[in-house]
């Protein structure tokens, strides 16, 4: 029998990139493109579909050939992706009616202020487990129905199909043959009751999404379809889907309840496996799927940054203070301190635990003595004060804090954040050697599926810890900036126009 591997893709929020894993989830190649951003108003954010659908085709052809393995030897692909993110498309021509809507997007804040306003978020979250934000996929969908004319109609009739990026990914790959999504994904939608498990019906009239447009909702490690020969040279098994952050927790192997993962891309998002149990959350995080293996669910409570990553792009794009994300380590460590700046980076609002959608972006504490090197640590440092507020409310909700969390994602290889991540968490944080655990996820759910793993245990094997930072802050300094960054909070939330 030739070796076996598994093709992943990971289609981000400003890139894409698909990963050549081996059966001993080794990477042995990767290929990566950044596509555009489109901002068409304030506040609003959009993707091209055709530049993912391009960048999807390419990266996948180019880590194929690089990774020297025959067709043969692929026994499947997996797919994670943005989550939230909208696409509605034509069933007869597979072209999207409008561009996506992009998950930062706040465009129908107020749609979910009305709803609120009406008393509707009691039973949206008991439900679903998320709140009424314009983060989540129903209103985008909404309103883009309204906004394409003559979409609504044709949606009624049943001509158009409504899905999250793996959804159109999988349609496209499958020449339009399969409609489908998974249990992470459709939980994310507003519209999926994650405790029965289907689509609701009263959720869907809510929220003005037709039933019709939605697509069927499957366990994330399955056969969903096979590819179109010419598209990568062989009909391919897509056989694992999950939303970024869920495959992020399964590539961590935090198969276990208690355990935690934190991914640093884009956003900041951290998950806490709480297993069969679908835990109501007090302080305003999210009960979501984490997977669904053979028919059973496990659940995670979620906490969700909107900016982490997103503060450096800032820094260099918008500021050009630094010309790479990497030179932040430098700055950060070449001064004592943040100098009293005190970075709140709500450009697209806040998220969890504060979810106001309303927040705009602003910086503390500002004196001539300030420098770029202390901007650049104030956006790191906020990244870890954000993920206080997360560990801190799953511990009010789980009565627990977890023993260590994982991390991942880009911003992971800067040590420096690590340690002061440790630091105001005040628990152990792990990095494995492996940090592009969101492919690795969608990997491992495409290889129990095709028999290259046996079941979790194998998975578990597999994990290797690459570091561990433990926290190092005296406890007064680390009060101290807490209170900071809590008076920056409480500022930035009251002053809004």
């Amino acid at each position: 029998m030739p070796v076996q591997h598994i093709l992943a893709i990971d289609q981000g929020t400003t890139s894409t990139r698909s990963i050549v894993f081996d059966a001993e989830a080794r990477a042995v190649a990767t290929a990566q493109r950044e596509f555009a951003q489109h901002y068409p108003q304030a506040g609003w954010v959009e993707h091209d579909p055709e530049d993912i659908w391009r960048d999807c085709l390419a990266t996948a052809r180019e880590a194929i050939a690089q990774s020297g393995v025959a067709l043969s030897s692929i026994a499947g692909i997996g797919i994670a992706n943005q989550r939230e993110t909208v696409v509605i498309w034509d069933r007869a021509s597979g072209e999207a009616i409008h561009r996506a809507i992009v998950w930062q997007d706040r465009r129908t804040a107020d749609v979910c202020a009305a709803l609120k306003a009406e008393g509707a978020e009691a039973e949206v979250t008991a439900k679903t487990g998320l709140l009424l934000d314009p983060y989540f996929s129903a209103t985008k969908a909404a309103w883009m129905l309204d906004a394409v004319p003559g979409a609504r109609a044709r949606a009624e009739r049943g001509e158009l199909a409504f899905g999250t990026i793996d959804t159109f990914l999988l349609w496209r790959l499958t020449g339009g043959a399969v409609h489908a999504t998974d249990v992470t994904n459709a939980g994310r939608t507003l519209l999926y009751d994650i405790r029965a498990q289907a689509w609701d019906e009263d959720l869907c009239r809510l929220l003005r999404v037709p039933m019709a447009i939605l697509p069927e909702v499957r366990d994330n490690a399955c056969l969903f379809g096979t590819t179109v020969p010419d598209l990568l040279g062989a009909a391919l098994p897509v056989a694992g889907m999950a939303g970024d952050q869920q495959a992020a927790l399964f590539g961590q192997a935090c198969f276990e309840r208690g355990m935690a993962k934190s991914t640093y891309g884009t956003g900041c998002f951290m998950l806490l496996n709480t297993g069969t149990e679908a835990p109501r959350s007090a302080n305003r995080l999210l009960t979501t799927p984490a997977y669904r293996l053979d028919g059973q669910m496990t659940y995670a409570l979620e906490g969700s940054i909107f900016v982490a990553g997103a503060a450096v792009k800032w820094l260099r794009d918008g500021l050009g203070i630094i010309a790479h994300a990497s030179e932040t380590h430098g700055l950060a460590t070449q001064v004592e301190d943040s100098h009293g700046v005190v970075m709140v980076p709500a450009f697209v609002g806040l998220g969890a635990p504060y979810w106001d959608p309303d927040a705009k972006g602003a910086i503390y504490g500002l004196t001539l003595g300030a420098t770029g090197a202390h901007l650049a640590r104030a956006a790191l440092e906020s990244v870890g004060f954000q993920t206080m507020d997360l560990l801190d409310a799953m511990a009010r909700d789980s009565g627990a804090v977890p023993a260590a969390i994982r991390i991942d994602g880009g911003m992971a290889a800067n040590d420096w954040l690590c340690q002061f991540l440790a630091d105001m968490l005040r628990v152990p944080v792990d990095k494995p050697t492996n940090l592009e655990t969101t492919a690795l996820g969608a990997a491992f759910h495409a290889g129990l599926a095709t028999g290259v793993w046996s079941g979790l245990p194998a998975l578990e094997r597999t994990w290797a810890g690459a570091a561990r930072f433990t926290p190092a802050m005296p406890q007064d300094r680390r009060d101290a900036l807490a209170a900071l960054w809590r008076d920056a909070i409480v500022r930035t939330l009251s002053h809004k126009r």
